[in-house]
């Protein structure tokens, strides 16, 4: 067996990423994408490309900061893309990535999920809050 260099092992410790590690990145990518509003916009763009006033309109409570601030950062993370049509108005598109559409399958199963079992959920709140 090889002898590792330091910088091997650090790389190799680098690639071997483990969420319950307080440090790990992957942590990172889970607190976001467990925020209500990252899921409810990658599911609403599932079906495809949708204007930042339809994203508005199907996901209702969303304030336009929060919407704003939660569009940029999936922008910023790579999942979301951002299409600007130069016209009059300007007209600006957000769509799934290929890396957000990997991760769309997941984030609908989530919501459909939710839907199914909200019943059940609130009847065992109820139960425990007897």
């Amino acid at each position: 067996m090889a002898t590792l260099t330091a910088a091997q092992r650090r790389q190799r410790d680098r690639q071997a990423y483990d969420a319950f590690l307080a440090a790990c990145p992957a942590r990172k990518v889970l607190d976001r994408i467990s925020d209500k509003w990252v899921t409810l916009v990658l599911a609403a763009l599932g079906d495809g490309p949708k204007r930042y006033s339809d994203l508005s309109r199907i996901i209702a409570g969303a304030s336009q900061k929060m919407l704003t601030q939660t569009l940029r950062s999936l922008e910023r993370d790579g999942l979301v893309g951002r299409t600007v049509t130069t016209a009059v108005p300007v007209r600006v598109d957000y769509e799934l990535t290929e890396l957000g559409h990997s991760l769309h399958a997941v984030v609908r199963q989530l919501k459909d999920w939710a839907e199914s079992h909200i019943e059940e959920i609130e009847q065992a709140r109820a139960a425990y809050d007897a």
